[in-house]
């Protein structure tokens, strides 16, 4: 669906493994980063969006409960709100709109190597993966015999013995497969019918030791099994994905005084565990090099996150600050000086001339007053 910014995206992923001297791994990370740092622009303007609305929303309820009979009326204040306070509500859905086709072709990119990293046609890469599943079952078929009798209830005693069978068991991550196959086992590279060479095969081994071609495992006799330098990093890989998750969801969630927390019940903590979960449960099933990826954007998050509280919130505070201030300060003159420009003492404000004469007839009349209080008081004495 998105294949106008896979294409492009795949090739400069190809060119950071080059690179990187075809160290997978580092090329993902780096992909990833780069990605995700030109998107950030767009993540900010989106939280400062939503910093705006979490500002007005006092205002909207009280505007939806003056008015909740009239729904006509409602819009009406609601949009001289937004004209006032120069809000647009659509302004925080459309750096969303644009980043999630982006993530989605990222992940693509990342399960479809042999479209859009070598660019290989639709035909070319059945070829390919159909080459490899045969021989893969081939291969299965002789090692399930060979465990039925030695032991039949091991794992390998019940591989998919035919090309359908494993076709199946890869899935959408095919062609990961079909090269992590090929990567393996060079001299079968033959039956791939020309349609692959050695110089394109893609190493899923050379970042730290994880084998980012194979899936993770959760079960115990895998992880420790006789195959535990694979599985072991994997499981491990899996744990600090979820881990990065929660803590990227964690930052991310906006923080809430207790009324709030209690009006929208628990569905601010649940949001802050769905994302881990999700995480846990779909890396036993997707190959590692996904899980990589993933894994980077969640630490790329926590970072993001880290930079748009200790600036971009900053920044917020200090000039809603400098508003309110400023506001304050207007209403503080206004209130202060009376209809003659004096102050409740009696004194002319600072900046304020009275007119000709009207101070001067003041003093008289206060002059006056006084004469007439004592010569009042003195014909009581007499």
């Amino acid at each position: 669906m998105f294949d106008f910014l896979a294409y492009p995206l795949g090739k400069f992923l190809k060119f950071i493994y080059d690179i990187t001297f075809e160290n997978y791994g580092l090329a993902i990370i780096i992909f990833t980063f780069i990605v995700r740092l030109a998107m950030l622009p767009l993540t900010v303007k989106q939280h400062k969006s939503t910093m705006k609305m979490q500002e007005l929303q006092p205002l909207i309820n009280d505007i939806q409960r003056r008015y909740k009979d009239d729904r006509e009326a409602m819009n009406q204040e609601l949009m001289k709100l937004y004209q006032e306070h120069n809000y647009n509500p659509a302004g925080g859905c459309l750096p969303v709109l644009i980043q999630m086709p982006l993530i989605l072709t990222l992940y693509w990119v990342i399960v479809q190597p042999l479209k859009f990293m070598l660019g290989k046609a639709s035909d070319a890469i059945d070829t390919i993966v159909d080459a490899a599943a045969r021989a893969q079952a081939t291969i299965n078929s002789a090692m399930s015999a060979f465990y039925s009798a030695a032991d039949p209830g091991s794992l390998q005693a019940n591989l998919p013995r035919t090309a359908d069978a494993v076709l199946r068991l890869w899935g959408a991550h095919r062609e990961i497969r079909a090269l992590n196959f090929f990567n393996e086992n060079r001299g079968l590279l033959y039956q791939a019918e020309g349609m692959l060479k050695d110089s394109e095969l893609i190493d899923f081994r050379s970042f730290l030791g994880l084998h980012l071609g194979e899936t993770a495992s959760f079960q115990p006799g895998v992880i420790f099994g006789p195959e535990w330098k694979t599985y072991l990093p994997l499981f491990i890989l899996v744990v600090v994905a979820t881990v990065t998750t929660y803590l990227s969801s964690r930052l991310s969630m906006p923080k809430t005084d207790d009324s709030q927390g209690k009006a929208g019940g628990c569905s601010a903590n649940s949001m802050m565990y769905i994302g881990p979960v999700m995480t846990l449960v779909f890396s036993f099933q997707l190959p590692a090099g996904v899980i990589l990826y993933w894994m980077t954007g969640y630490v790329f998050g926590i970072f993001q996150q880290l930079y748009i509280n200790r600036f971009v919130k900053k920044k917020e505070t200090a000039e809603a600050a400098s508003r309110a201030d400023g506001s304050g300060k207007a209403a503080d003159g206004g209130s202060a000086e009376g209809n003659d420009g004096k102050t409740e003492s009696g004194e002319t404000a600072p900046g304020k001339q009275l007119p000709p004469g009207k101070g001067k007839s003041a003093k008289n009349k206060g002059k006056s007053g006084k004469k007439g209080g004592k010569k009042k008081g003195g014909k009581k004495k007499k």
